[in-house]
């Protein structure tokens, strides 16, 4: 017999958030995977101290590239396939030898995340199942103490690395905006949502549901803000209500 892998959700930040199911695997968990930065323990580790077991067997898949080779550069693509190839042979080592793995995913699995490149590469051969999570946009809208989209509001989550042109584009087609990926990209998204007259109704949410939460309007925000990578925009829709 072979074993499993689960790709489960912690959610975004706060333990409290985790789903039952994945704090159930994760107290039974012989194998811990999770990607990580070279040198850094990892978020999605982080997440979960002091509730692994003592015995747990950990696996540390750390990228080979993050910010220092640029997206279009062809490398980028290449080098990511090739680690995402090599974290898949791995895991599918220990599930031959029937055991299961639970790989550690912030937010949702299938959001945006790094989990969903070893799920193609591993959905045909082997068996793998995906748990849920809260995702880090939602705990945003939460945070700002309002809801996100009313009645037939139409909701566009936009990353701000598109061009000024794609952006503007997708803005003005949406009554209601997440915009994450937002760090060095924060200006460029201010001056568009200027531009798309959604700037004064936009709010800027940094760690949601992590220590050091941080709420606030972005007209009130310095254009010099250096936004970390934990940091989401958001413009609530004000649509049909009874």
């Amino acid at each position: 017999m072979t074993g499993r892998i689960y790709g489960i959700g912690l959610g975004p930040g706060d333990p409290d958030l985790m789903s039952v199911k994945a704090h159930r695997l994760l107290s039974l968990a012989r194998h811990v995977a999770y990607f990580r930065k070279q040198g850094r323990a990892g978020r999605a580790r982080t997440m979960v101290n002091g509730l692994l077991p003592e015995a747990a067997q950990e696996v540390a898949m750390e990228y080979p590239v993050t910010t220092e080779v640029p997206v279009s550069d062809p490398r980028y693509n290449e080098m990511l396939s090739g680690f995402y190839s090599d974290c898949t042979t791995r895991l599918t080592d220990i599930t031959a030898r029937g055991e299961d793995v639970v790989v550690l995913c912030e937010g949702d699995p299938f959001f945006y995340g790094s989990f969903m490149h070893l799920y193609e590469r591993l959905k045909d051969n082997t068996a793998v199942e995906v748990v849920p999570g809260i995702t880090g946009m939602s705990a945003a809208w939460t945070a700002s103490g309002a809801p996100i989209t009313w009645g037939d509001d139409v909701l566009t989550v936009l990353m701000g690395t598109l061009s000024e042109a794609d952006l503007t584009r997708h803005m003005g087609d949406s009554d209601a905006l997440v915009i994450m990926k937002v760090g060095r990209n924060f200006k460029k998204i201010c001056d568009v949502l200027k531009v798309s007259g959604k700037y004064d109704a936009a709010w800027l949410v940094e760690y949601a549901a992590m220590d050091g939460q941080t709420v606030q309007r972005l007209s009130d925000v310095s254009p010099d803000h250096k936004a970390p990578y934990f940091s989401i925009i958001l413009v609530h829709g004000q649509g049909r209500r009874p």
